[in-house]
């Protein structure tokens, strides 16, 4: 018997959204950002072309806003965008959410909203109408002695005439999905005009602490502080710094047997021994070798008792461990020699066995009972 072929005589009317987006993505996303990604869906079933001003005309948002939408799928590895040399949106590829394997979910690029369909030329005319509000002898002071100045009413009116201030402050509030308070505006003033924050940059910093579950101004001013003192003076510096760093943690969880993203307790211990610490990349990792050697729990506080000993005693290269281990061991030997009240010794296999450099048992026992 002949085959039969099965077709409709209407095309399809119906667009298939995975329970996995409804479950796990929809409620963290704003209205843009759900809009744009169905719309992707329903055009990409249908076979058809689209483009970021065809996306924008149709919902009534900017060119920046669809970007945005775009970008902040793309960090939720739902989206890959794919750019040319000159940083123009060129294909966007929606990712299989049943496909955890995919390559293109496992290095999401984070880049720059603004920057995409801004001409270089006119963010030369914002840097020069940018610095033309800092006239007043007072700002230069604070900034020279770390302190931000807090704006008038005036000032505050002064600035919101300004178009790119303007935009800026949209951006930030549909990152932080809510309205900005007056604090809020405070921190973003402080940026653009006390730090000389170019709004790409800003623009990136916003998206960087959001991806991170940040949405509080104290730590996005935070952040911009500390980017302020490393020199970052662009969006491409950042996000190059950024990526070192989270090279770096994904290395730390990995060295200590973590596959999933850090907790935020987690990313505490990271950055002591990175920030307050100083320790290379090398340094941890030899610490944390040692840790996933002697026990399977509670390993950042354990890798941290062990960096904590090194730090007092110096170390700084991976070099001086041996060096620091040495001198542990001779202490500990010291230790076991003093007299004690109670001198009887009963000799077994388990005191003549000679111990670790670091007093593991004693760790063990101090994270258990936090």
């Amino acid at each position: 018997m002949n085959r039969v072929n099965i077709y409709r005589t209407v095309a399809k009317e119906q667009t298939s959204v995975s329970n996995l987006f409804i479950d796990e993505y929809m409620a963290d996303a704003n209205d843009a950002q759900l809009k744009i990604y169905l719309f992707l869906i329903r055009m990409m079933d249908a076979n058809l072309p689209t483009s970021v001003s065809d996306i924008a005309d149709k919902f009534n948002y900017t060119e920046k806003d669809v970007l945005r939408a775009l970008m902040y799928w793309e960090s939720r590895q739902l989206l890959a965008l794919d750019f040319d040399a000159a940083q123009n949106l060129t294909g966007i590829k929606v990712l299989s959410l049943g496909n955890t394997y995919e390559s293109s979910r496992t290095a999401p690029r984070i880049t720059p909203v603004l920057s995409f369909i801004r001409p270089a030329s006119v963010n030369a005319k914002q840097s020069v109408s940018k610095h033309a509000f800092n006239t007043d002898k007072r700002h230069d002071e604070n900034r020279r002695d770390g302190v931000r100045h807090e704006y008038s009413l005036d000032e505050l009116k002064q600035f919101k005439s300004n178009e790119d201030i303007e935009q800026l402050l949209m951006v930030a509030e549909q990152y932080v999905g809510r309205q900005l308070t007056h604090s809020d505006m405070q921190v973003i003033l402080f940026l653009y005009d006390q730090l000389h924050f170019s709004s790409d940059l800003i623009d990136y910093l916003l998206q960087h602490c959001v991806e991170r579950g940040k949405k509080d101004f104290r730590y996005i001013e935070k952040v911009a502080l500390s980017w302020h003192e490393q020199g970052i003076t662009s969006a491409k510096d950042a996000q190059n710094a950024s990526r070192k760093y989270d090279k770096i943690v994904y290395t730390i969880m990995k060295s200590l047997g973590k596959t999933s993203s850090p907790a935020p307790k987690e990313l505490e211990y990271i950055n002591k021994w990175t920030k307050e610490y100083g320790f290379l990349l090398d340094v941890i990792q030899e610490a944390c070798d040692k840790t996933v050697l002697n026990t399977d729990t509670h390993r950042f506080a354990y890798a941290d008792g062990i960096l904590s000993k090194w730090y007092q005693a110096g170390v700084q290269h991976k070099a001086d461990i041996a060096a620091a281990d040495s001198s542990f061991k001779k202490a500990s030997e010291t230790k076991k020699r003093a007299p004690k009240n109670d001198t009887r010794v009963i000799k077994n296999g388990f005191n003549n066995f000679t111990q670790n450099a670091y007093d593991f048992d004693q760790l063990e026992q101090t994270i258990l009972s936090n």
